[in-house]
């Protein structure tokens, strides 16, 4: 792709417009970012745009700006039905997203891995087997970090392990996985896809560009990920915990405790179930994922088996803070919908104290109303959406709004007993209080931190 002496817009400041931005410059274009926030709001990444003769407009997307162009880069947070942008279709002006833009450019194989749930930890597993292999491996994306960095250290040998989102494949139009992974497909950012069947095919467009060479990944036991079998493009690939494979059939499954892998009519073990170091059962499907990721990409047994005994809980998924006066604190920050909290509590027998809120995703609370009664001591509501998860649980479980996360962990540590747990799950995005669930996540750990610290300063007193 040719873009030297292109006019060319980005739209959004992000992580991945901030890196579009300076990548497309490097190569020669001209290049314009245009972003809502306010100059101020930008300070931090405005200098370096200048630096590279980036030209640069804030608070506001004007009309011009998006005419005058010969492509346009968006950002995952930018919609692609932003008026600008649809009528820049209607003029002929291309609009793609980062990762499409990354992928003309990208050398080596790609593996694509996608979900409602699950997205990061399988990622950085995938990652983590496959560079245990010996393969050079690149790891990128939503995960964190932009696809774009990746393309000048990218060889042909390279195996490019990304973790994309329903936003990013809203705008691609040749980025082609050789393996596509679907993990699950649950309610999700319906405020900005409107209804299940659109949220559905955008995720489903991961499998796009697939052809009869390439392998496309599914989870047997989710309804979603499963039900996208007549989609595909690619030699189906199947992992269940629930299920055994059988006959022509290829993948992973579990059978007496035992990982398996499958390719037509022979198998292998892999490792027992038992040895994986993560909580839950969700977490065995993504380890399942992850070892047919592996399998498909030449990895051995041996090398997957110890490459998952070795791996240690994401940050921010579900990850152990501390003990303090005998009861657990854990940080899911990123159990950003329900389903991904649904999974959180049943990683846990119960004495759950469950902190949920913040921005609304037009979410079904009442879905975890099961649970609640089963699992949970109490909930402790935070951010914008804490009315409205009151009036959906309230029936099932106590509710104490407490407004702000800090409220929260105090209240929770005020109540919870020794032998209890402390949960973030929040089943909402992190927008209203915070600048994203990292940002939640960290907020968490540092006032669990401050509670232990506090606890040894009065033990060391007394």
């Amino acid at each position: 792709m040719e873009v030297k002496g292109k006019r060319v817009l980005v739209v959004g400041l992000g992580k991945s417009g901030v890196a579009s931005a300076q990548f497309l410059a490097a190569r020669g274009a001209r290049v314009t970012v245009s972003d809502t926030r306010s100059q101020n709001e930008l300070k931090t990444q405005i200098p370096a745009l200048l630096d590279r003769g980036v030209a640069v407009e804030t608070g506001g997307h004007g009309e011009r700006t998006f005419r005058d162009q010969d492509l346009i880069v968006v950002s995952p947070g930018v919609p692609s039905d932003l008026p600008q942008l649809v009528r820049a279709r209607g003029l002929g002006i291309a609009v793609i997203g980062e990762i499409e833009l990354a992928a003309r450019f990208l050398r080596g194989k790609i593996v694509a891995i996608t979900g409602s749930n699950g997205k990061t930890t399988t990622t950085t597993l995938c990652g983590e087997v496959i560079a245990s292999a010996s393969q050079r491996t690149l790891v990128g994306g939503n995960i964190g970090t932009p696809v774009i960095l990746l393309v000048d250290d990218s060889t042909d040998d390279t195996v490019n392990v990304i973790e994309v989102s329903s936003f990013q494949l809203e705008t691609i139009e040749t980025f082609h996985p050789n393996i596509a992974v679907v993990l699950n497909i649950t309610p999700d950012h319906l405020d900005r896809h409107g209804s299940m069947e659109a949220y559905t095919a955008a995720k489903a467009r991961i499998f796009e560009n697939q052809n009869a060479s390439d392998y496309s990944v599914l989870n047997l036991d989710d309804e979603g990920s499963a039900g996208l079998r007549s989609r595909t493009q690619g030699q189906l690939c199947w992992f269940t915990r629930k299920q055994q494979l059988s006959g022509d059939q290829t993948g992973t499954f579990v059978r007496d405790g035992q990982i398996y892998w499958r390719d037509g009519m022979h198998e292998q073990a892999i490792m027992p179930a038992s040895e994986i170091p993560l909580k839950g059962a969700h977490n065995l499907e993504n380890v399942l994922a992850a070892v047919a990721v592996g399998r498909l990409c030449g990895c051995d047994a041996v090398t997957i088996a110890n490459a998952v005994r070795k791996f240690k809980a994401v940050e921010h998924r579900l990850q152990y803070i501390a003990t303090i006066n005998g009861v657990e604190y854990y940080n899911d920050s990123k159990a950003t919908n329900v389903d991904a909290t649904v999974k959180a509590i049943e990683s846990f027998p119960g004495n759950i104290h469950l902190i949920l809120g913040g921005k609304d995703k037009d979410s079904d609370y009442t879905l975890m109303n099961h649970l609640l009664r089963e699992r949970v001591k109490r909930v402790y509501t935070i951010g914008s959406a804490a009315e409205k998860i009151r009036a959906h649980v309230q029936s099932a479980v106590e509710v104490l709004p407490c407004k702000t996360l800090d409220a929260a962990v105090d209240r929770a540590r005020d109540l919870a007993k020794a032998g209890d747990v402390v949960l973030l799950a929040p089943a909402c995005s992190s927008f209203d209080q915070f600048e994203n669930y990292e940002h939640r996540g960290r907020t968490f750990r540092a006032l669990v931190e401050q509670l232990s610290g506090a606890t040894t300063a009065g033990s060391e007193r007394r």
